[in-house]
């Protein structure tokens, strides 16, 4: 319903509005419609030929040297230096003594360009002709040559905030309208110095922040504030002095320098907080009192937004209609900044009108492309940043580059955005502005406190590097999906915690006596007044309507396998085996039978951990739980009484199922492993040669990935959380005997929490315990060694969990198909040829969603990893048991929904019961897979069995003979009335 209303209100809005201008209101409206989860997948493509990348600094941030060689001050020099302010960009990376080591890095890194700005005070000292400083000029001169070189283009920018003291205290800088010539007379010396060797320009870097903070809040150097309409005299300032420059460049110097210039436009992205109309006029609104602001005037009619002047009113200056005439298309590409000093940090809120900030670089671009009559874009700026006191591993970094990236190339290959180049920011680290050195954002590591300021890659840098090198994404045969099937035995399954009970069985509900119509139309037709007698009988299995909904809702699935778990402390509530609830043994039984004859086989889990409770009888749900010695045996005579009463019916038993959660101590672990050990012996011994059935248990396992693969750092600190998570129970029973050797040794290091020690008794009544190794599987976590989120630091394990900013989210975890596969493969590994169930596997999604395109979405992608683990990768993969029958049951999971009474079949049933009826994914136009086919089953047989088709006939013959006995006594009364 919100969906269709936002897609109204957009066709609405859309009405009536030419191409431009306002013509990037489209732009939510058609994210909107994106096919989900489809569009949020990761794009597997290249960037165009000839894709400029490059990466950026700013002259204050980097140089330092800042009064060396008869530089002059700059207004950032003076604001570092007012108030209670003590840190200061004097060295900051110290480029200016460090021009090889920057020029070695750029080089390392592949870049086809690199931006940088020039010092304005450093080439004129006090900001005119007049001061010119030969050495500070020769300076970038040696810049470029070294960049030519090695075949690098710069990309030079002419004022990135660091304006001369000396026009600020004079003239009162950006304020006074003199700057335009002072400017105009600046860049006409770069471009008369450097012009011959740079083909990309930038007036002026982010005049927002120049005007807005600078000049409005006092945030950024020159530090002015208390004037409220001054940011906006400014802004107007800055557009004429961009305009001026850009009527320079493009009268004396393109017809032989063959440059383009243009002015970098930050900007943030908002979206709605509801989806209603006057929501999207104030996002729309909000970009254009921020981006807008330069942009319009630029790029559309030479004038301000109509929002911002509405709303403004005679705060915002107005251009003359020669000067709308001298600022319209002065650029000859959109350059477009997407950073921190803006997303999160500048932006106040009353500029978001009430709406929602977000970091989407992908909807931005298209904002723009739309806004402003698909201008060829630029990126000069983008990135994020890490804390001050990280050093070379930026995982969380690499990962929001990653993902703007992946956004830029969705941009250029889905959207049709002309996005002709990408700059990360920044080479090195710096000062960071206001920020001063709290934050980093550097590809390359600066240690300040050091006075050659070396540069080290960061983990960022590297993933940049092989960014390049492939010229993005390209696809790998693992990327893609594989045509296949899954073997003919293959278990196809349906998970659920737990299966509805109904104590009583309906019975027959309706006692009324009905005339069968047999010789004409077959209906029954009731008969008015009368009442059939109560049928003094036993309770059947068919009498049950609960279970014959619900083995009915599976058998329509198309699945092969029903997995469900019972409740330990409802069966044996005394804990005493020897008097179990018999009623509801009654029901697993009918249950467990009646899925028989429906074709399904039962897979029953004797005790589920959930965190919620124990489920343990009374009198072992102590404080001392599975601490207390008596509970394995407790639990194996429970098993004996399970296997006695069910096993004719029940092949497939799990006695635990997710018991290595984080919650359960060492020494409740230990107890549980003994306890699975002690049911599994019981069945193998008693009642395995007489049942036939397997016995195991499932872990729970999500896949851990080093945040960045190629680091020692980072594989270590995985392959600990999979030895404390997966190892430590499965390595007792399906490896050594013991718990794994990481896990001891770490823990020993510690000299903190120690393992329980294995006795020979109990290694040898643990070891070896399973039929087949069972997992539930979700979601994959990245882990590094980096201490970067005190919220996700794992102190004990001394990991840092994290999550790939391009996966698809979903309510609690990301959607990682591949991390099935590696999970599986981890298995075979370990376990060589062991056989392997995926007993549960599913994504939380709103109940509300029943065509849910995410559920849809990762079933069929998780199932095809499973395909690629078994026919690529040769893991012995017998089943996959999707999670969970219905959200009644399991919330947010089911393949079924309910609406007050009634059952809805959503999406991904159907989904996935057609991936069931082709065994997989096979290959089209292939021959057809030869399975022996299976055993018809008939609707009525999936819920009666013999004794209740007796029970119903016995209703029936005494129906038939009430009947008889009725027409009878009609006939003889007429008969007697007649005479």
């Amino acid at each position: 319903m919100g969906a269709l209303l936002f897609t109204c209100v957009i066709a609405v809005m859309l009405t009536g509005v030419s191409a431009k201008p306002n013509s990037g209101l489209k732009t939510w409206g058609r994210f909107q419609k994106l096919p989900y989860p489809g569009d949020k997948a990761f794009l597997y493509e290249t960037f165009p030929e000839g894709f400029m990348w490059a990466v950026g600094t700013a002259a204050y941030q980097v140089e330092g040297a800042f009064v060396k060689d008869g530089k002059g001050l700059s207004i950032w020099d003076t604001f570092t230096r007012g108030g209670t302010r003590v840190v200061k960009g004097d060295v900051g990376s110290d480029s200016y003594h460090n021009v090889r080591a920057d020029i070695r890095a750029i080089r390392k890194l592949g870049v086809t360009h690199y931006r940088f700005s020039l010092s304005w005070a450093r080439i004129f000292p006090n900001g005119t002709r007049g001061s010119y400083n030969e050495v500070g000029t020769n300076y970038y001169r040696t810049l470029i040559k070294k960049l030519k070189e090695i075949r690098v283009q710069p990309v030079v920018t002419l004022y990135h905030w660091d304006l001369p003291e000396h026009l600020q205290q004079s003239l009162g800088g950006w304020s006074n309208p003199q700057l335009v010539d002072i400017f105009r007379d600046y860049a006409d010396f770069c471009f008369h110095a450097f012009g011959d060797d740079v083909k990309y320009w930038i007036t002026i870097d982010n005049p927002f922040v120049v005007a807005q903070s600078g000049y409005g809040t006092g945030e950024e150097a020159p530090g002015v504030k208390h004037d409220p309409d001054l940011p906006f005299r400014v802004g107007h300032i800055l557009l004429k002095a961009h305009a001026a420059v850009w009527h320079l460049y493009h009268s004396q110097y393109r017809h032989r320098q063959n440059g383009r210039i243009s002015m970098a436009l930050a900007s943030h992205w908002i979206k709605p907080s509801r989806t209603r109309r006057e929501s999207l006029i104030e996002c729309q609104c909000s970009l254009d009192h921020v981006l807008g602001w330069f942009a319009r005037p630029i790029f559309t009619d030479g004038d301000y937004p109509p929002c911002m002047k509405q709303r403004l009113g005679s705060k915002l200056p107005s251009f003359t209609p020669e000067e709308r005439d001298y600022i319209k298309g002065t650029a000859d590409f959109f350059a477009l900044s997407h950073a921190v000093e803006l997303s999160f940090q500048l932006i106040s809120d009353g500029l978001k009108f009430g709406q929602q900030e977000d970091l989407d670089l992908r909807m931005l671009l298209y904002w723009v492309n739309a806004e402003y009559d698909k201008p060829p874009i630029f990126v000069v700026q983008s990135g994020w940043y890490v804390l001050g006191k990280t050093k070379t591993e930026d995982s969380r970094h690499m990962y929001y580059h990653k993902r703007f990236i992946a956004e830029t190339l969705k941009s250029i290959v889905i959207d049709g955005v002309n996005v002709i180049g990408y700059t990360v920011w920044s080479l090195v680290d710096g000062f960071e502005w206001h920020r001063e050195y709290s934050v980093r954002r550097g590809l390359y590591y600066v240690d300040f406190s050091t006075t050659d300021m070396k540069r080290e890659p960061k983990t960022s840098a590297t993933f940049y590097r092989t960014v390049i090198q492939s010229n993005g994404f390209p696809e790998l045969p693992d990327n893609s999906p594989v045509q296949g099937v899954f073997p003919c035995d293959f278990a196809w399954g349906v998970s659920a915690n737990s299966i509805q009970v109904e104590t009583m069985p309906s019975q027959f509900a309706d006692p009324s006596v009905y005339l069968w119509n047999i010789s004409n139309n077959g209906e029954l037709i009731k008969i008015k007044g009368l009442i059939a007698p109560p049928l003094k009988r036993n309770i059947h299995c068919a009498d049950y309507a609960t279970i014959r909904q619900q083995v009915e809702e599976i058998r329509h699935i198309g699945v092969n396998h029903f997995h469900f778990s019972l409740n330990w402390s409802a069966l044996v509530p005394s804990g005493d085996v020897s008097h179990p609830n018999s009623t509801l043994l009654g029901y697993y039984r009918c249950f467990t039978r009646q899925l028989l004859q429906a074709n399904v086989t039962p897979v029953v889990t004797l005790w589920h951990h959930t965190k919620r409770g124990s489920s343990l009888p009374a009198p072992l749900n102590t404080a001392n739980k599975w601490l207390n010695r008596k509970t394995p045996e407790a639990f194996a005579d429970y098993a004996r009484l399970c296997y006695r009463e069910l096993g004719a019916h029940v092949k497939m038993w799990i006695t635990l199922n997710e018991a290595n959660d984080e919650v359960v101590s060492y020494q409740e672990g230990h107890q549980m492993l003994r306890a699975h050990a002690l049911a599994w012996r019981a069945y193998d011994r008693e009642f395995r040669h007489l049942q036939g059935g397997q016995v195991s248990l499932v872990l729970h396992m999500d896949w851990v990935e080093p945040a960045f693969r190629f680091s020692r750092e980072d594989v270590e600190p995985a392959n600990r959380v999979l030895d404390f998570s997966i190892g430590w129970f499965a390595e007792p029973i399906f490896g050594s005997g013991d718990y794994p050797q990481g896990m001891r040794s770490w823990l020993r290091q510690l000299n903190s929490v120690s393992l329980p020690v294995f006795n020979e008794e109990d290694r040898r009544l643990i070891m070896g315990t399973y039929d087949f190794f069972a997992i539930s599987h979700f979601s994959t976590t990245l882990v590094t060694h980096a201490k970067e989120d005190l919220y996700q630091y794992n102190a004990m394990l001394e990991v840092q969990r994290m999550s790939d900013t391009t996966w698809i989210p979903s309510p609690l975890r990301s959607v990682v198909p591949w991390g099935l596969r590696k999970a599986l493969n981890w298995i075979n590994e370990h376990y060589k040829n062991v056989p392997v169930y995926v007993m549960a596997n599913g994504v939380e999604e709103d109940p509300a969603h029943f065509k849910d395109n995410l559920r849809v979405y990762y079933l069929y992608n998780y199932i095809n990893e499973a395909l690629k683990a078994y026919t690529l990768d040769g893991v012995n993969l017998k089943g996959y048991f999707a999670y969970a029958l219905n959200d009644q049951r399991d919330p947010c999971f089911g393949l079924y929904g309910n609406v007050q009474e009634e059952v809805i079949i959503k999406a991904s049933l159907s989904n996935y019961r057609n991936v069931i009826q082709h065994n997989g994914f096979p290959v089209q136009g292939g021959d057809p897979q030869q399975c022996p086919s299976r055993p018809m089953s008939c609707l009525s047989c999936q819920v009666l069995s013999k004794t209740p088709v007796l029970g119903f006939l016995s209703l029936v013959g005494s129906g038939v003979l009430i009947t008889l006995g009725i027409i009878i006594y009609y006939t003889a009364k007429r008969h007697n009335e007649s005479y």
